[in-house]
């Protein structure tokens, strides 16, 4: 909308933009932000932030009768049935096109064995490949297709239930497990309650977690639960952003006999992120060397277009990241042209930038394999172990907080694990000592017990990883290899780090699991 507005401005009669937000620079870009804004030039609204404005509108529309105000609860329409193999059958059965339940002493209905959990080439779901799905009233059971004589015999249902038939109440169902006569005693109930806490990405919350929460309220007021929430705590973790990579393929704007009009090139030509200033209007500054460049360019290809009356954009398309360097985010060109992804652009031309490379643009975005800029966590397994991804992970910031991926730092936390080990492990083997720990040493250890202890009843993750960092370059620099000492770090480590925590702990000669070991205790008197 701002791209359309801007460059039509003064045009056939449409007007100049107007700024409504206070101390906001729109000359280059919109502004989309709802947050920290005040409303001005905007007559009765002025002064006002984006909510109270709001609220101020709808209250204006009501008072002269054109509009009122309404609350949008976002609430999905709750289709229960999939065409798909996975999913709860549903016990239905059909006599003449009219589907009649089966009796709930018949009760499971199993999913069918099936060759191929594809629809059928009829367009029919999964389940229409089953050769044994089919009703006898007779016997109650579930017999072959073939037998169906439409008098006794009757086809089953296709569709299967959706995830969230089990998913809106089997908290209850895990209390009870393998009750026969209810899906939850009211002993269980009173016993286990509701859950502790529910740690859930923020999308549930207009699918899942609603659904969780009406099943429960249902079921409460039908009198077969006794809580009326499900969930005690809730968090929603944060998102790992992936840093996509952006190539900019140029396109024009011609202007001709006041008519306006998109078109690319036959060949498809490639400018340096370098070499513009990006804008959310997607174009190239025509005072700017990249559109100098680029009339140059299309005088070479179209010699009979003015290029004074073109305008040039640009196009953002996604990079796989295979094909940069990750450090310089310079492209690989030929990489590029040969990738199965860019086939099209095989021929295309690049522009670089004044040192002869193509830089590509980075933005942080949601890690999706539609956006190339997914990290496979296989990948930094192979090459610096599980131990290393799970703590940087955790490091990288608070639970709750969104955090893009950035491979720089995982070296550090590598290298952290490296410094802890040489705790215990010099190039001759194990020198734990049986020695008494210096009170330096004792501090560090209930200093870092205390904190650890505190964070993870805060859920805060990332800065017990930082406190686990000061406490080993503390013990590195006393020398500390007291097993008094390092037996407890090893045990306040081992839920981050759980598997070079267990090979520690099998090395100071215990024979059990460092999962069964009791978590240390701080003492304020060492401190």
């Amino acid at each position: 909308d701002y791209a359309f507005a801007n460059f039509f401005k003064g045009q056939n009669g449409m007007p100049e933009i107007k700024n409504i937000f206070d101390n906001v620079d729109i000359s280059k870009e919109a502004y989309g932000s709802k947050d920290n804004v005040v409303i001005a030039n905007s007559d009765f609204l002025n002064g006002l932030d984006y909510k109270k404005a709001t609220a101020k509108v709808i209250e204006a529309l009501e008072e002269i009768g054109q509009g009122k105000g309404k609350t949008n609860y976002r609430l999905r329409d709750a289709v229960f049935s999939r065409q798909r193999y996975w999913g709860e059958p549903f016990p239905v059965y059909y006599v003449n096109g009219l589907p009649q339940m089966i009796e709930t002493q018949h009760l499971p209905i199993r999913l069918p064995e099936v060759e191929k959990y594809l629809p059928t080439e009829d367009g029919q779901p999964p389940l229409g490949n089953a050769t044994d799905w089919a009703w006898d009233t007779q016997i109650n059971e579930v017999v072959n297709n073939d037998l169906i004589d439409h008098k006794t015999i009757f086809p089953l249902e296709l569709n299967t239930m959706p995830g969230w038939a089990g998913s809106s109440w089997y908290w209850l169902r895990y209390m009870d497990a393998h009750n026969s006569e209810e899906f939850v005693s009211e002993e269980a109930q009173n016993y286990w309650q509701n859950v502790d806490l529910y740690i859930g990405g923020s999308e549930h919350a207009t699918g899942h977690l609603l659904y969780s929460r009406f099943w429960n309220k249902f079921l409460k007021d039908r009198g077969f639960v006794n809580q009326e929430e499900p969930f005690k705590k809730l968090i929603n973790q944060g998102m790992i952003l992936g840093m996509s990579a952006f190539v900019y393929r140029v396109n024009a704007v011609k202007n001709e006999y006041d008519t306006y009009y998109v078109f690319k090139t036959p060949k498809p030509i490639f400018i340096s992120s370098t070499l513009i200033e990006k804008n959310n209007a997607n174009q190239i500054d025509p005072n700017s060397e990249a559109h100098d460049l680029l009339k140059d360019k299309f005088r070479e290809i179209f010699s009979d277009i003015d290029a004074e009356k073109i305008v040039f954009g640009y196009d953002p398309i996604h990079v796989d990241l295979s094909c940069i360097n990750e450090i310089t985010n310079e492209l690989d060109v030929e990489k590029f042209k040969l990738h199965t992804l860019y086939a099209d652009y095989k021929n295309a031309e690049f522009i670089p930038d004044n040192n002869g490379k193509y830089i590509v643009s980075r933005e942080v975005e949601k890690m999706s394999k539609s956006k190339y800029n997914v990290v496979t966590p296989d990948d930094i397994c192979d090459e610096y172990g599980a131990d290393t991804l799970r703590l940087y992970e955790m490091f990288l910031g608070p639970l709750e907080q969104a955090k893009p991926w950035n491979t720089a730092g995982i070296t550090g936390v590598f290298g952290f694990l490296k410094k802890l080990w040489k705790l215990y492990f010099d190039d001759n083997g194990l020198i734990v000592t049986s020695d008494p720990a210096s009170p330096e040493a004792l501090k560090t250890l209930h200093k870092t017990i205390k904190k650890v202890t505190e964070d993870i009843e805060d859920f805060s993750f990332n800065t017990s990883v930082s406190q686990f960092m000061i406490a080993v370059n503390e013990l590195t620099a006393l020398k500390c290899h007291e097993r008094s000492v390092l037996e407890p770090l090893a045990i306040l480590i081992s839920p981050y780090a759980p598997h070079i925590a267990e090979e520690l702990w099998e090395q100071l000669g215990h024979q059990e699991s460092i999962a069964t070991a009791p978590f240390p205790k701080f003492n304020p008197e060492y401190l």
